[in-house]
């Protein structure tokens, strides 16, 4: 086993370019655990459609961050952020290396770049502008957000219902916008400085492996587990189940798609997410973060990222 600094290293990029079996070969060879960085992971009985490592590929190296939640439940990146430095903490305890791979930058975002503290709001007052405003409609909510924020919706990212709300909450009940408190107000908690590995891969490869990906999950069960999921009461309306690999492929398992569609529906969503992947780690990562040939071997890549920490902690 080699030596590494203890601080949190990240392996992350797009979806289908190896970061889970990287993770692994990196927590094998430096004494290491895994914590899942994918925001579907964290749903119980979503493990085909999400790409969880099964036990063999986990043999040897603790994981965290896997089935957390019923799908009919959310996860949001605040609650990640906490959970995360709990494990990151008792990792380091042990005296391991906390490893998070997965591809979900909110949530690496909710690390490196805290959410802030946010102000109190007088529980009675927020219970009757709740009552109100879920008699709006979508539409009347954006309206209301870009009246408050003094920009178009697309000014400040967008957002369904429930961040709708929560601004319009805010900026009432505290007098200032969102966006201020976002601007002014001090982090809930100190950043973290990991070690970032991104992953990439030229768009054809990468199509490739997500094409390839889509049918290899269809082989290893994956409509069975849409249909286990709907025997079980859950809807595509559910926070989980609104998944792309999920979604696509309720219809079928309900008898109103073919399979091919559902295939193809769930390739060209993949597709889709990669490529806003590929943007925003192009666009929101600094400089320190280093990029990886996805296509190299694992072990090779394993190799450059021991080195790579082996350097920074010297």
């Amino acid at each position: 086993m080699g030596e590494a600094n203890d601080d949190p290293i990240v392996i992350t990029g797009a979806t289908a370019t190896g970061k889970t079996r990287l993770a692994v070969a990196l927590a094998r060879e430096i004494g290491g655990e895994v914590i899942s960085m994918d925001s579907r992971q964290v749903y119980r009985g979503m493990d085909i459609g999400t790409a969880k490592p099964d036990l063999d590929e986990r043999a040897g190296v603790p994981h965290h961050g896997f089935d957390l939640v019923n799908p009919d439940e959310r996860y949001s990146a605040g609650r990640f952020a906490r959970d995360a430095r709990a494990w990151i903490a008792a990792i380091q305890a042990r005296g391991a290396t906390p490893i998070l791979a997965g591809g979900t930058g909110f949530f690496l975002r909710a690390l490196t770049r805290p959410m802030f503290r946010e102000p109190p709001l007088e529980t009675g007052r927020r219970q009757s502008l709740r009552q109100m405003l879920d008699r709006l409609s979508t539409d009347r909510l954006r309206q209301w957000v870009g009246t408050i924020e003094n920009a178009g919706f697309d000014g400040w990212g967008g957002g369904g219902r429930q961040r709708l709300v929560r601004r319009i909450e805010v900026a009432l009940l505290t007098g200032r916008p969102l966006s201020w408190w976002q601007q002014n107000a001090p982090p809930a908690e100190p950043p973290l400085h990991p070690r970032v590995f991104v992953l990439g891969m030229d768009r054809a490869s990468l199509v490739r492996r997500i094409e390839g990906r889509v049918l290899d999950m269809v082989r290893d069960g994956l409509v069975d587990e849409v249909r286990s999921l709907l025997d079980r009461g859950y809807t595509a309306a559910d926070p989980g189940m609104n998944a792309t690999g999920y979604i696509e492929f309720v219809p079928h398992a309900r008898g109103s798609r073919a399979l091919d569609e559902s295939i193809r529906l769930t390739q060209q969503a993949t597709r889709r997410y990669a490529r806003r992947q590929v943007t925003w780690f192009g666009t929101q990562l600094d400089d320190t973060a280093v990029r990886l040939d996805a296509s190299l071997e694992t072990g090779t890549l394993r190799d450059l990222v021991v080195r790579d920490v082996k350097g920074v902690a010297h």
